[in-house]
């Protein structure tokens, strides 16, 4: 979009993100999760470049609003699937390993990833958030805070 600052020049004008409205009992607060879901995304995208091809092990605990506990589910020889180009953020990406093994990834709730370094592996937590208690932002997923841990041991 551009637009006539001047008589004789034209300047670009950008759109501004609108904030998430999060609610919270009777009240409610606007959160600018897009632009954090963005940076997230930048950094997952790097990582995932740099661990193609290479063991890594996924785990998940959903905790009290989920049915299941992954834990060091194997992934040899990591193929990314979703990082399309120079595509920078994605709706879906998925994590395949040898026999038809993968992990699917929906990022619209992607808040942070965090690197924990250990003696022996490296662990990086894909964080999602979905609002708080009984206000979700999107109503057809989990509510509350979830994790995805990718662990890489080192060599």
């Amino acid at each position: 979009m551009t637009t006539q600052l001047d008589l004789f020049g034209e300047a670009k004008v950008e759109e501004v993100e609108q904030p998430t409205k999060v609610r919270v009992g009777k009240r409610s607060a606007q959160m600018n999760l897009r632009k954090k879901r963005r940076e997230a995304l930048e950094q997952l995208v790097l990582l995932l470049k740099e661990l193609e091809g290479k063991t890594v092990y996924i785990g998940t605990y959903g905790g009290s609003h989920s049915h299941f506990w992954l834990n060091n589910l194997k992934l040899e020889r990591l193929a990314v699937e979703g990082l399309l180009g120079s595509q920078k953020h994605p709706s879906v990406i998925v994590l395949w390993g040898r026999k038809g093994a993968s992990v699917r990834i929906f990022t619209d709730q992607v808040l942070s990833l965090r690197q924990q370094d250990y003696q022996g592996y490296t662990k990086w937590l894909l964080d999602f958030w979905n609002g708080l208690g009984e206000y979700p932002i999107d109503p057809y997923r989990p509510k509350g805070y979830v994790s995805l841990d990718i662990v890489r041991f080192n060599d």
